[in-house]
């Protein structure tokens, strides 16, 4: 049974992600054809504050909702007035700082924007609780319909609206006509409903597990965004708006497969933690599975940036490339942070989860501060360094509680990462030696012929990655 609910789960999961990926990307190059860089780096001014934002709303009882086998409606019902309340308070609080960020920033449109985007929290807020549900029941062929529609209303706004100038407001339209539609689609497809019910005694069961997962996402959102204040505020809304893209399109295949394993390893995991070996197996089929797909088209990415920016974004954007490059080595290993982590998750050490997130966040942030006094580039190179970091420190504890530590994870995708160096440095060098008068033909000649030998070496040398994959299609197989 947890064999098929997975093999289901990984493919409405995965069509879900590509379909909503694969729209967002097509409306992501049409309005970075129509708006600047810097009206994309002035909305990037407030990631790190609605990100803050919307974790306390949540505060970790998302989680909490799938970690537990145990939950009860009265448990669902009480997180979604919690999640509401807070939603109410966070943007009372964010709408009121406004014309602080603003003046931080010395920005008087981040006033109307900030204002506008504390509302957004609110809306968001009436359909969480129903999306975590679908989650934790394997249904992804709802939430595939859902961001769907989602994503083709909210992204037909924002081209319309920039079509017709309104310049950096398409973008919060955007996200105001996402969360709108999704929570409409949410209470109208999906029959769960709240009851008129706060239990206390809900609250106290689940932020225990829940309390360390709030303080581990606010330590991750501070991090990962802070980058926003350093580069907006020292360098400029331009070259955050080249950030931003460079990290925007080297997550769209990362974010993928990472949204795909959070989204089913998590439940997966955690109904299969009784039996510890099975869940090892489960994790090493993950691990293996997500590096083949990540490492070649990560260090495929890099090798061809340049033109790739140049061929969907236009001219204007080619600063981001280098930055995208460097951004795209550190993306390795982000795979390896997701499966690491939803181990412990599953086995609910919340506890320690937390305590991990406080030490990779402390050497994040010395690598982020160094980085930073070499501009933008610097910033991007303490993003690389902190992944491989962080992968040594989750890893160490899948090794105590799974006995799959740093060096069998090494060891299962190693041969992966060195064919993919090969076939990184004989796509890049193609692009040298072999120049057409099309940009586009000579960056689809690149990827063709850089996958084409990926494969046939993989083949050839019966790589072990490709041999899993294969099985897993053939056999159906997901937890052996």
């Amino acid at each position: 049974m947890l064999k098929q609910k997975a093999k289901s789960a990984v493919l409405w999961s995965g069509a879900d992600i590509l379909l909503r990926q694969g729209l967002q990307f097509g409306i992501s190059i049409a309005l970075a054809r129509m708006l600047s860089p810097e009206e994309f780096g002035t909305i990037a001014l407030l990631y790190l504050f609605t990100g803050i934002a919307s974790a306390f709303v949540d505060s970790g009882f998302s989680a909490a909702l799938v970690q537990r086998q145990d939950v009860t409606h009265t448990d669902e019902s009480t997180v979604f007035w919690f999640n509401l309340a807070m939603a109410l308070i966070v943007a009372v609080a964010l709408a009121a700082s406004a014309p602080a960020i603003a003046g931080f920033f010395d920005r008087t449109i981040l006033v109307p924007l900030t204002q506008i985007l504390a509302l957004n929290i609110f809306i968001s807020a009436l359909g969480s609780v129903h999306g975590t549900l679908l989650n934790k029941r394997l249904e992804f062929k709802i939430q595939m319909k859902i961001g769907a529609v989602t994503t083709v209303i909210s992204g037909a706004v924002a081209v319309v609206m920039a079509w017709k100038e309104y310049g950096v407001w398409a973008l919060v339209a955007q996200t105001v006509a996402a969360s709108l539609v999704t929570t409409f689609l949410f209470w109208f497809l999906c029959t769960w409903r709240p009851i008129w019910v706060f239990s206390f005694d809900s609250v106290k069961k689940l932020f225990g597990f829940g309390g360390y997962m709030l303080a581990s996402s606010l330590l991750d959102i501070a991090y990962t965004r802070i980058y926003t204040i350093l580069i907006g505020k020292f360098y400029g809304v331009q070259e955050l708006g080249f950030y931003n893209r460079a990290d925007g399109t080297k997550q769209l295949p990362v974010g993928v497969l990472s949204s795909i394993m959070s989204r089913v390893a998590f439940p997966i995991f955690s109904a299969a933690a009784h039996d510890v070996a099975q869940l090892r197996r489960g994790v090493r089929l993950a691990l293996r599975s997500m590096m083949f797909l990540n490492v070649p088209m990560m260090l495929g990415l890099t090798a061809v940036a340049e033109p790739l920016i140049l061929v969907i974004f236009g001219e204007k954007w080619l600063p981001a490339a280098p930055v995208m490059q460097v951004l795209c080595v550190g993306a390795i290993f982000w795979p390896l942070h997701v499966i690491n982590l939803n181990v412990l998750m599953a086995l609910g050490h919340s506890h320690l989860f937390f305590r991990l997130e406080v030490v990779k966040k402390i050497f994040g942030s010395i690598f982020l501060i160094i980085g930073a006094f070499y501009g933008v580039m610097g910033i991007a190179w303490s993003q690389a360094v902190f992944g491989f970091i962080a992968f040594l420190i989750n890893a160490h504890y899948s090794h105590k509680y799974l006995n799959y530590g740093v060096v069998n994870q090494l060891r299962d995708f190693l041969p992966v990462t060195g064919l993919s160096i090969a076939m990184g440095f004989f796509v890049y060098w193609i692009g040298t030696i072999w120049q057409l008068d099309s940009v586009t033909l000579q960056l689809c000649m690149q990827v063709l012929l850089g996958g084409i030998l990926f494969m046939a070496i993989g083949w050839v040398t019966h790589l072990s990655a490709l041999q899993d994959i294969s099985h897993l299609l053939k056999k159906n197989k997901i937890l052996a």
